[in-house]
């Protein structure tokens, strides 16, 4: 119960409280509450006046113990459940210039009798100097060091709202990922198998495939008929309760199946196996293979299609897929052909729509076809098609491609032109159609801050958080001060990350960083290395944007040794803001604006990149990409030109944001309908049954 308590407050931001016995009277909970307020306070969350009212009311030992499980909740959320010290006691003053710093290093090693006899050798390797790498001081000296944060108005203040019963609050929070339109990441798949197996409702539609997989095991589970529509349905139900990957990205090694689990298996794969569905098969031929291995279909006659597939697997049975029969017609330049064919699966030939339209083939009959395949598309797939026709107007720097693990490539964009006229056609259809779909929202309110915020059309890559935008957002930085922080704990083996920062011209040339190899610069300081993290190790870059010469500034974590992001026992990155006159820590948590966790195959991290904007002003562009790297030893100075590509080909491309939903939302709105509110954060006052859509349920208002 814990931890579905501490996922509703992380994920909702509500504090779950339902029928906790009353107060006594005797005033003991209101003083518990307010003390609970204050505490919350030192780390930018706040209780609304409908929590304070609530926990004022509740005797004073139950808000004790619930204030104990709020405030760990809140503190994890924001990073604030560890000790960040820091290599440099003093940061971000008295930084040394890195030379300097090196030679201190070197001269404190000759002067070691013991230390010197390994620095005399033909290879010196200033890694391993003695004192390099490791805090030369407790966390209770840095505290020591430092004076307490000056708290100004512009410090971050969270509102944790009161919320319902424990079981209401998990019901809608499993409602809204299990029905969610778009794919969730990793964090929310796990989030959504524990909440399967704690709510009996269903939402009336599953949409997404690796959602329904993780609601079928639990109907598995209970003996109830599977919601399956397609044999890979089948296959990912499978690898989930095998404890795989419901996504199919990785391999599984499936476990015995009880007898009713094959029969079940087996029934809901006759159901679905025509001869049309068999090109599914060989896509995932081998692990069908190993499926058959474990469901023994050659016991169960009664199920001759699902025979069918594990042979179609073994490639005793032929079942061309549609894709292979699409490519073979537009090899042979029968490109009516497939479209004719594509027509059979309207969001397959959405997705196709600009290579077909540089085909050759008469530009009217495929925007024909199109317009017809439109009504049976999803309309994340509608919204995806807009995004990218939308930056089809103008040529761009490059194509930017990027997997569901978040790792990201640039390549040359070689693509002849489309038609104006037919992109103009093309834009009309799908807004007509994605307008059709949207609900009447009622007397529509809309926070002019949100209208920057990417819709997101794939969570993949965005790893759950505080401050967490879709790739593409866009948000104004306050504070004269940034800060990025990394912090991570190894699990296994020795583990060295780096956070560094690459900053480019308006051109995004001319490259210089500050790094574990460049300490400092005219506006920038670096905390310190660190080369190990058994017990944890934090690092800083601190940044005075007022002083900042060049216009971009990528934040990036590399992987220079040991354990992978998602290897590591704790790895997170985080950014803050300061006013130059706020003392305090290197780290404070009211001052923490974002804040996720790492993870990914990738050996370096590019979070976010900050612009200066015409105005003069500073903002924030979401990036969420790997890089793959090297196995080891990765910096700064080797992967500028990857990074440069990459982050210029997200900065220039056109991302289909709120802003575009909210204006097709405008024209269908009547005053005299219920409240829809779209925003950063819900304000206080709404009606009652208001239709709130914030960062963290955005997904919400993909339509279907």
């Amino acid at each position: 119960m814990d931890t579905l308590e501490s996922l509703v407050i992380a994920r909702r931001l509500r504090v779950p409280i339902g029928a906790a016995p009353a107060g006594s009277g005797s005033g003991w909970g209101e003083t518990a509450a307010r003390q609970l307020d204050a505490a919350l306070l030192s780390v930018g969350f706040t209780c609304s006046a409908a929590l304070l009212e609530r926990l004022s009311g509740l005797r004073g030992e139950t808000v004790v113990d619930l204030g104990v499980r709020i405030l760990a909740a809140v503190r994890t959320l924001v990073g604030d459940h560890v000790r960040h010290n820091a290599y440099f006691l003093d940061f971000p003053r008295n930084v040394p210039d890195t030379l300097e710093f090196w030679a201190g290093l070197l001269r404190e090693a000759l002067l070691d009798p013991v230390a010197a006899a390994r620095v005399e050798t033909s290879a010196l390797n200033l890694l391993s100097l003695p004192g390099y790498g490791r805090y030369q001081h407790t966390y209770a000296d840095l505290l020591a060091a430092h004076a307490e944060l000056i708290p100004l108005a512009g410090d971050r203040v969270t509102v944790l709202e009161l919320g319902g019963s424990l079981e209401s609050e998990a019901r809608e929070l499993y409602l809204s990922l299990a029905g969610s339109e778009v794919p969730l990441a990793a964090e929310d798949l796990a989030a959504l198998r524990l909440l399967a197996g704690f709510c009996a409702d269903e939402p009336e539609r599953v949409p997404v495939r690796e959602n329904r997989a993780i609601v079928n095991e639990v109907r598995l589970a209970e003996g109830r008929p599977l919601l399956v529509d397609t044999v890979t349905d089948v296959l990912r139900l499978a690898c989930g309760c095998s404890g795989g990957d419901v996504t199919l990205a990785e391999p599984t090694r499936f476990r015995s199946f009880r007898r009713a689990e094959r029969r079940a298996l087996l029934g809901a794969l006759d159901a679905v196996a025509s001869p049309a569905r068999l090109g599914d098969v060989p896509r995932h031929r081998e692990e069908w293979k190993r499926l058959g291995e474990r469901l023994h279909p050659h016991e169960y006659p009664q199920f001759p299609r699902a025979r069918a597939v594990f042979e179609t697997a073994r490639g005793t049975r032929p079942a061309p897929s549609l894709d292979g029969r699409v490519e073979a017609a537009l090899s042979a330049g029968r490109t009516a052909e497939a479209v004719k064919l594509l027509e059979q699966a309207p969001g397959a030939l959405l997705r196709r729509l600009d290579h077909l339209l540089r085909t050759g083939l008469s530009t009217s009959a495929v925007l024909d076809a199109a317009e017809g395949a439109a009504s049976g598309a999803s309309g994340r797939v509608l919204l995806s098609l807009r995004e990218h026709l939308q930056n089809r107007l103008a040529p761009v720097a490059g194509r930017v491609f990027v997997n569901r693990q978040g790792r990201a490539w640039a390549a040359p964009d070689s693509r002849s032109p489309l038609e104006e006229e037919a992109l103009a056609r093309a834009l009309a259809i799908l807004d007509e159609e994605i307008a059709r779909r949207l609900p009447d929202p009622g007397e529509l309110i809309v926070d002019p801050d949100v209208l920057d915020v990417a819709l997101p059309l794939s969570g993949k890559a965005v790893v759950p958080g505080l401050g967490m935008l879709p790739r593409g957002s866009v948000s104004a930085v306050d504070g004269e001060l940034l800060r990025f922080f990394v912090h991570w704990r190894e699990a296994r083996q020795r583990t060295d990350y780096d956070l560094s920062a690459l900053m480019l011209d308006a051109s995004y040339d001319d490259p210089t960083h500050i790094s574990w190899t460049n300490y400092t610069n005219d506006f920038a300081r670096y905390s310190g290395d660190l080369t190990e993290a058994p017990e944890g190790a934090s690092e800083f870059i601190d940044i005075r944007l007022a002083a900042a010469t060049q216009p971009i500034i990528i934040p990036q974590v590399n992987i220079y040794d040991g354990e992978a992001f998602d290897e590591a026992a704790e790895a997170f990155f985080g950014y803050m803001t300061r006013d130059a006159a706020q003392e305090g820590r290197p780290f404070e948590p009211r001052t923490v604006r974002m804040k996720s966790d790492l993870r990914g195959s990738g050996r370096i991290a590019l979070p976010l990149v900050f612009l200066r904007g015409a105005d003069g002003g500073w903002l924030v562009k979401w990036l969420h990409l790997y890089l793959k790297g090297h196995p080891g030893f990765n910096q700064v100075e080797g992967n500028r030109v990857s990074a440069s590509l990459l982050v210029r080909s997200i900065v220039e491309r056109d991302f289909l944001r709120v802003r575009y939903l909210a204006d097709l939302l405008r024209a269908k709105s009547t005053p005299a309908g219920p409240t829809t509110y779209i925003g950063l954060e819900a304000p206080a006052g709404l009606p009652e049954g208001a239709r709130v859509y914030t960062p963290g349920t955005l997904h919400e208002l993909i339509p279907a």
